[in-house]
């Protein structure tokens, strides 16, 4: 590809190790308990230690890091960022390029992810960067981006992006960054070309990007007005690659990890400071059981399908900036990951290709937990 922009990971070096501490999971198996108390007799809580957001920042940190290494741009070239004026046909300097004029609280998009052929958009409409700060590296100390000297190659390109655009990103949202957010901070740089011509500025800015490091999921709307929280609409459906949750909405007729049934705003049941995961976890819960019967399509849809009900949870760096949302979740959990599912949960749906079989409705069968939950109670 003829293009470098580098977003690719969390705003922090490498995969944040607190991720692997916040995540819920339950299965919908003790319809043959004894009940305890509403909600609770009937399905068991299961805390999947090591899941975040669907095992994204986890089982996925492999993957991530393989991607920061061999492709930290996301957009792979050995040429970089070709910033190309729309209306013309060829690369564009720093002076007569979108790329060039773009600044703060600007909005951009591009239709083809190899030249990044960029247009300034309105915030308000749908757009792929937010661009948060523009750095000459010229003015940076020593000879290393002086006149003459080579273009930096995709790793100093990510070590750029560490150093100065987390910074620009806290700033520009007056230091409202959720680190653990949909938004990741990431960078544009002005390409071979227009570096061998003395162009030595960067965007940096705020987008959305999956697991596999694809930066074209749209957003609307500027990120300081908008809610960080790790959530997507009810009914969404999350793509499945090698087991593990691409982070990307895909149809639900197409393979996929799981599909979101809901998203519960914990801000309406806490005020203050940030709550327990164990307070999380009760009121999830509950949210998530109630509207489960009625999106799966009845009290015992969930067992009938074998699927499994998780949620995350919220850590008090992102209460504090806001970030006060959760999605219910609905999958099946597997020993390496996720199994593959096709087929929207509120219908029929095929597991691994297999239609789901009832357990017998005579005993009990137990889904298997997502990787690192704890057994069952008893």
């Amino acid at each position: 590809m003829s293009s470098e922009h580098v977003p690719a990971r969390p705003p922090a070096n490498g995969p944040d190790p607190e991720w692997a501490e916040s995540a819920s999971e339950w299965d919908d198996t003790a319809a043959e308990r004894k009940p305890a108390a509403p909600h609770s007799g009937r399905r068991v809580h299961l805390p999947a230690h090591k899941m975040r957001w669907g095992l994204l920042a986890v089982a996925v940190g492999a993957l991530v890091a393989a991607i920061v290494t061999l492709s930290i741009s996301g957009f792979r070239s050995s040429h970089g960022l070709e910033a190309r004026d729309p209306g013309g046909g060829g690369p564009a300097g720093r002076n007569n390029s979108v790329f060039g004029t773009a600044k703060s609280g600007d909005c951009l998009s591009w239709t083809n992810a190899k030249t990044l052929d960029l247009s300034k958009v309105n915030c308000a409409d749908k757009h792929l960067f937010e661009v948060t700060a523009g750095i000459d590296l010229s003015n940076y100390p020593g000879r290393e981006f002086g006149p003459g000297t080579r273009f930096p190659d995709s790793l100093r390109f990510a070590e750029l992006r560490d150093e100065h655009c987390v910074t620009a990103a806290r700033a520009y949202l007056g230091g409202r960054l959720d680190p653990r957010g949909r938004f990741v901070v990431g960078m544009i740089n002005p390409g071979e070309p227009a570096w061998n011509k003395g162009d030595r500025t960067v965007r940096c800015g705020l987008q959305l990007v999956s697991a596999t490091g694809n930066a074209t999921q749209q957003t609307v709307g500027r990120v300081r007005d908008s809610d960080q929280s790790r959530i997507f609409d009810p009914g969404t459906c999350i793509g499945i690659n090698q087991n593990l949750p691409t982070n990307e909405p895909v149809e639900c007729a197409d393979p996929h990890a799981y599909e979101v049934m809901s998203t519960v705003d914990l801000g309406q049941q806490f005020s203050g400071g940030t709550p327990a995961n164990a307070d999380q976890d009760k009121y999830m819960q509950d949210q998530c059981s109630r509207v489960a019967d009625s999106y799966l399509g009845g009290p015992k849809a969930l067992i009938n399908k074998t699927l499994t009900i998780f949620w995350d949870n919220i850590d008090a760096r992102s209460w504090l900036v806001g970030s006060h949302k959760l999605n219910c979740l609905v999958g099946k959990g597997t020993r390496d990951g996720f199994s593959s599912i096709t087929g929207s949960a509120k219908g029929n749906i095929l597991i691994d290709g297999q239609a789901p079989v009832p357990p017998p409705s005579t005993g009990r069968s137990t889904p298997a937990p997502l990787p690192g939950a704890a057994p069952p109670v008893r």
